[in-house]
């Protein structure tokens, strides 16, 4: 009898599972069970990447530095000297289990290349296919953002996304979510199963370490987009890696079809890979009682339809350089996945070029008698200075302002060329999901509901995170001309 398909797992690792806070000493006993625990997945056939901080700490110790420095170019030298070790300590350490390894570091300027986003993707899979464990890391010598902010939690989610994983397992110091900071309150409860992060009530002061900057707050956000992107995302204790083969096993046999027949879009795996090779049942809930428990973590459901490919590219690996703002007709639109056309922009904030990402934002558009088109009303869809989506423009911020609110026949006229009829071409627009799209998974809820689900009166403290379509606060409209502008 056949098992489970193999899967594509990532596992991230954060500064403090890797170095210890104080003596800037690599976890040597952490790091060795975390090589036995992928050797072991790779083993059974599993695609497996390790995202792995921590250069910037191997560096600290490298220099006998006692604190992490505040001036940027020692941080990034820092990065530099810690990079080498940190590499030659996982070679090391794969190399007694005879497991080869590969080296990989990205910055956001990297993805934002959708030639270099390709061609990264066919690399990672011509990695899989020699049987070899890369090693993500960001580029802490270049990546200004990274090193000020901590985002290889983020970097973890887009690489799953980037090599359709199955799996992301946020490793940190702590088993899993809580209604409450359990070291302040001995009643704060694990919540173990999440269905919608939008609802999602839990404590998340837990904050970075002394050498990182991430927190939980940062591994909500991951979640966010890994499962958004169809990536199962667990956030579980670090120190206990060998527990990832127990949560995967519950997983597999609790999850069910949604999991076990994923299918991936890489040309290039072997045939093994494909879902069409296994069996399409998967284990029936009714026996999942029988089960022993796993260790305690969180696990975050993936989205039954999610955002793949060129929209998660739009979506996530580009970053804005202005926004547009449409009206509710236009909006409806792209719902019914038309293009932009430039009758349905209301104003735009740049300044930005042509293929430039931009924001897409929702405004009410107020009647005015001296606009080339008249305004028709439409019911609003989402509240006015609402972001629901990004784009790849065919006009610079200049040449939309002028043309804006006007027919695609006029452009010819009004800028003395066309280059589309289009703003912006719907297979370049990536909408975020609506929170209200979302189905439940009832079969799965109805199994787990008296041992993983959260009661209404348990009190929790609110997630604050970015909604998929979040508000643009202090917007107002010029009454005067219908643009949208910005509130002081």
């Amino acid at each position: 009898m056949k098992g489970p398909r193999p899967l594509g797992i990532v596992i991230k690792l954060g500064t403090s599972s890797i170095i210890d806070a104080t003596s800037h000493e690599p976890l040597i006993a952490t790091l060795s069970l975390i090589v036995e625990t992928a050797v072991r997945l790779r083993k059974d056939g599993h695609r497996v990447v390790i995202v792995s901080s921590g250069a910037i700490g191997v560096g600290l110790r490298r220099m006998d530095v006692e604190h992490r420095p505040k001036h940027l170019a020692k941080l990034q030298a820092l990065a530099a000297i810690g990079q080498c070790r940190l590499i030659g300590l996982w070679d090391s350490l794969f190399s007694h289990l005879r497991q080869p390894i590969a080296q990989i570091l990205l910055t956001r300027n990297d993805i934002a290349d959708r030639t270099q986003y390709l061609r990264a993707q066919n690399t990672f899979a011509e990695l899989f296919d020699m049987g070899v464990i890369p090693i993500v890391n960001e580029n802490d010598t270049l990546a200004v953002e990274e090193i000020r902010f901590g985002d290889n939690d983020t970097l973890s989610a887009i690489t799953a996304a980037m090599i359709h994983a199955d799996l992301l397992f946020l490793m940190t110091d702590v088993d899993c979510l809580y209604t409450k900071n359990p070291r302040q309150h001995p009643d704060a409860e694990p919540i173990e199963v999440v269905e919608d992060i939008n609802a999602l009530e839990a404590d998340i002061s837990t904050p970075g370490s002394a050498l990182g900057t991430g927190g939980m707050s940062t591994k909500i956000v991951a979640a966010r987009l890994a499962t958004s992107a169809g990536v199962t995302t667990v956030i579980t204790r670090s120190s206990t890696p060998d527990n990832l083969v127990q949560i995967l096993a519950h997983i597999q046999a609790t999850q069910g079809s949604s999991l076990l027949q994923k299918s991936s879009s890489f040309a290039s795996l072997p045939a093994a890979y494909a879902p069409s090779a296994f069996p399409a049942a998967a284990p029936s809930l009714s026996n999942s009682t029988t089960l022993t428990k796993p260790p305690l973590h969180t696990r975050f459901l993936p989205w039954p339809e999610p955002v793949r490919d060129r929209s998660f590219w739009i979506l996530h690996g580009l970053a804005p350089h202005g926004t547009i703002f449409v009206d509710q007709g236009a909006y409806q639109a792209l719902i019914e996945h038309a293009g932009l056309l430039p009758v349905g922009v209301v104003d735009v904030e740049g300044p930005f070029t042509e293929n430039d990402a931009v924001r897409i934002v929702v405004v009410d558009r107020k009647p005015a008698t001296d606009r080339a088109t008249p305004a028709i009303a439409t019911p609003s869809l989402v509240a006015s200075g609402t972001e629901v989506g990004r784009a790849l423009v065919k006009y610079s911020s200049t040449e939309i302002a002028r043309i804006m609110g006007h027919r695609s026949r006029d452009i010819q006229g009004i800028l003395g060329y066309q280059t589309s009829e289009y703003v912006a071409q719907r297979e370049y627009i990536s909408l975020f999901r609506r929170k209200d799209s979302r189905p439940a998974s009832p079969s799965l809820r109805d199994k787990e509901r008296d041992h993983h689900r959260v009661s209404p009166n348990q009190k929790a403290a609110t997630v604050a995170v970015e909604s998929p379509l979040h508000k643009v606060e202090g917007l107002t409209l010029n009454s005067d001309s219908g643009s949208a502008s910005k509130g002081e």
